[in-house]
């Protein structure tokens, strides 16, 4: 039976730099059922430089009457606060995860907030410097592949199969990390450690961008657990991903659609990150085993819904069975009508009344 689907509540900046709010969102996030809530750990200083421009999308949420730099600085958590999350995590039973922007972000994610696993946003996928530090944790890595394409995917595999081979003696030089790949011990460490997310990087991300069938693409590619990070409007595409075996699903919520802030706009609201989970968690159960066999629950109504073999005209002994009095009906008690023509021109062994079962 297919898996059940790791969500993933991206709460990601929609805190706003309120450390209340931020732990607002992460009850929501387990009132929801999510499996995880995921923030995001950054220094704006460490980020972007003060000529980086907002996406346009940022624009359209935000103004552009700040730099990227300066909406950054004002969406940032101290490390105080993620402590405090995580452990409001811990005792609300929701996984905590956060993305990490920079080494020294991962490094206290590590060792100061206890974190199990590093999400990598699509921004990073060939940011080979930092995949190589969160590879040497040698924890789990969920990577985003928005933007990206097959060539840079498996350079992203090359960089983080370098990283969990901490005896390797080589220095990282691009060489390194394909020759890495040739190694079948790295595809086992990446098999059991690694997740891509398909994703559309646009905020919101328009059906027709989507291309869910890129997710069996990407299995076929690296043979990898494989998921989404949807940033659709709506539930329904996360949801069709699970049918298609998305094993994470990652999707943005907030408080309130209406905040100010780059990603309350494409994200869900409380309401519809609860019917996404429950919807995603119904298809799950839906897919069931593949077998082609009658559910218990439609055993009782065979009877009622399938039909029997009966006279349609009186028809006395000895009188041959033909096309003029025996017929179908219903209820499916009797012979089945798969055996109408074997039975036309046999003789009936005794009288029977119209709409009476063929006996067997």
């Amino acid at each position: 039976m297919q898996q059940r689907a790791r969500i993933i509540a991206e709460a990601g900046v929609n805190h706003n730099g309120d450390l209340t709010r931020a732990l607002a969102l992460v009850d929501t996030a387990a009132r929801a059922g999510a499996d995880i809530i995921k923030f995001q750990s950054f220094r704006a200083d460490k980020l972007a430089t003060p000529a980086a421009e907002k996406a346009s999308y940022q624009q359209a949420t935000t103004g552009g009457g700040q730099s990227q730099l300066e909406m950054l600085r004002s969406l940032e958590l101290s490390e105080s606060d993620e402590c405090e999350i995580a452990a409001a995590c811990a005792a609300a039973n929701v996984g905590y995860m956060s993305t990490p922007f920079d080494s020294d972000s991962a490094t206290h994610l590590v060792r100061h907030v206890g974190v199990s696993a590093f999400k990598v946003g699509s921004g990073d996928l060939t940011n080979a410097p930092l995949l190589l530090h969160l590879a040497r944790f040698r924890l789990p890595i969920i990577l985003s592949t928005g933007m990206g394409t097959l060539a840079e995917i498996e350079q992203a595999l090359g960089v983080i199969a370098f990283g969990y081979f901490r005896e390797q003696a080589a220095p990282p030089t691009s060489r390194a990390f394909s020759e890495v790949l040739l190694d079948r011990r790295a595809w086992s460490m990446l098999r059991e450690n690694v997740t891509l997310l398909h994703c559309t990087t646009e905020y919101p991300a328009a059906a027709h961008s989507i291309n869910l069938r890129a997710m069996a693409s990407l299995r076929e590619a690296f043979g990898l657990e494989v998921g989404l990070s949807d940033h659709s409007v709506g539930v329904h595409i996360p949801v069709a991903a699970v049918a298609l075996g998305a094993a994470v699903i990652e999707k943005h919520f907030t408080l309130d659609r209406n905040l100010p802030g780059p990603d309350h706009r494409a994200s869900l609201e409380p309401d519809e990150l609860t019917a996404m989970i429950a919807s995603i968690r119904d298809v799950e159960s839906a897919m069931g085993d593949g077998r082609k066999i009658p559910a218990p629950e439609e055993l009782a109504n065979r009877s009622v819904a399938r039909r029997s073999l009966v006279v349609t005209k009186h028809v006395r002994r000895g009188e041959r069975f033909s096309v003029d009095n025996l017929g179908v009906k219903r209820p499916g008690i009797g012979v089945s009508p798969m055996e109408f023509w074997v039975y036309l021109d046999q003789v009936a062994a005794r009288d029977y009344e119209v709409d009476e079962a063929i006996e067997p």
